[in-house]
């Protein structure tokens, strides 16, 4: 043992001290290590409570960096897309793309990092994914930032929705037959009965002419005008509900009618273009097509006071191209509240035939609005039957 009675009272105090002062450090070292050994069994808990999560979570998640590179995907999404972890870690997200998305996304992607405008982050979508055998599905995506302090993760959040379009699809088809049998009704049913009346008319009006009274005889003909007018805005009621010409004669003929019945009930020009001739096989496709067209022309009039409109049909490179162009007022003074709700109903045929709705101002006046599809380009017929728009993890091109 060490002897201290040589030591003098100073002495002592200093040896005092430096001994307290050793077992603090020792204390603190002590305490440091166990908070240590406390943090790292709280990021191992975390971790993997983190890992249970994503692998038990019902929606495919996918995480990719800045440049576009997959950098983890959970087995939700393993199961969705049809690929193993260890085959898409590493590659661009573009893989889970169907073309032409796939050519584009590393330009929205550049172009999002550039400017950090972005239309889809922070937003749920509907979208278009491709599983690993090359089917395209419909899916809802909603894409979250990180911000770390050496880079920036994206992580997307991806549920099939496969089933909901399906049912969605079978919903807007009983609304359309339910809609061509209103039109049928007025056409065969009220139209024959008013041709009826004025026949009637016609007949009244001889018989009072032969008995010469002349004044009882003119207003008999002018009822028998009247009806004819109401026979004429039942047959564009009827025509409208229901384009009986699209059935038999195919969507080029019945945009042709459009436009003629336009220009006759709303005394704008209204001009159809389409050459070389486009035929759409796929009823389904044309009658959404020519409702879009329908629900440009009527917001084109209506909303922005158009004067002249143009509709277009072509197709070329394997692309199906419905544009109406209008020289009304340019298309952000053209959003009300209805033609918001119209803007949604052409989107969502759109979306119905794997069609991208695009619409944007013409110059300083008017507005352009076009549908796109994918076909095949020997018959025209769509490319998949429902589809949705997207740049996936990055933008959206329908502008609303």
């Amino acid at each position: 043992m060490k002897k201290y009675d040589h030591l003098t009272k100073a002495e002592l105090l200093e040896q005092l001290k430096a001994l307290e002062s050793k077992a603090s450090a020792e204390d603190r070292e002590t305490d440091q290590a166990a908070q240590q050994k406390l943090t790292e069994v709280a990021l191992l808990e975390s971790e993997e409570r983190m890992r249970a999560i994503l692998e038990t979570a019902v929606e495919g998640i996918v995480t990719i960096d800045e440049r576009g590179i997959i950098e983890s995907v959970n087995p939700a999404a393993e199961r969705l897309f049809g690929y193993k972890a260890a085959e898409v870690i590493g590659r661009n997200v573009s893989v889970l793309m169907p073309s032409p998305y796939r050519e584009k996304h590393d330009g929205y992607m550049a172009n999002y990092l550039r400017t950090g405008h972005a239309k889809i982050i922070g937003i749920g979508r509907e979208v278009v994914g491709q599983r690993k055998d090359g089917t395209i599905f419909p899916m809802d995506l909603a894409v979250s930032e990180v911000k770390l302090a050496d880079k920036r993760l994206f992580t997307g959040f991806v549920r099939d929705i496969t089933e909901r379009k399906r049912l969605e699809k079978e919903v807007l088809e009983i609304s359309e037959r339910e809609q061509r049998r209103i039109g049928q009704d007025l056409h065969d049913g009220l139209g024959q009965h008013l041709a009826g009346i004025e026949l009637m008319s016609q007949v009244l009006e001889e018989k009072l002419a032969a008995k010469k009274l002349k004044t009882e005889a003119v207003r008999a003909g002018e009822i028998a005008g009247h009806v004819r007018e109401a026979i004429s805005q039942a047959r564009l009621l009827a025509r409208g509900l229901s384009p009986v010409v699209l059935e038999s004669e195919g969507l080029m003929s019945a945009l042709r009618e459009l436009t003629a019945s336009t220009e006759k009930i709303f005394r704008v020009h209204c001009q159809f273009q389409c050459s070389p001739p486009v035929l759409v096989e796929e009823h389904a496709v044309a009658t959404h097509l020519y409702r879009i067209a329908q629900e440009a022309v009527s917001n084109a009039i209506k909303h922005g006071k158009a004067k002249k409109v143009q509709i277009t049909l072509q197709s070329n490179n394997g692309a199906l191209h419905l544009t109406v162009r209008n020289d009304g007022r340019p298309f952000p003074a053209t959003v009300g509240q209805d033609n918001r709700m119209g803007l949604r109903i052409m989107n969502y045929r759109a979306n119905l035939i794997g069609g991208i709705l695009e619409i944007k101002a013409d110059g300083k006046r008017g507005a352009i609005v076009t549908c796109s599809l994918h076909t095949d380009s020997e018959s025209s017929a769509p490319v998949g039957s429902t589809a949705g728009t997207t740049e996936l993890l990055t933008e959206q091109r329908v502008h609303q």
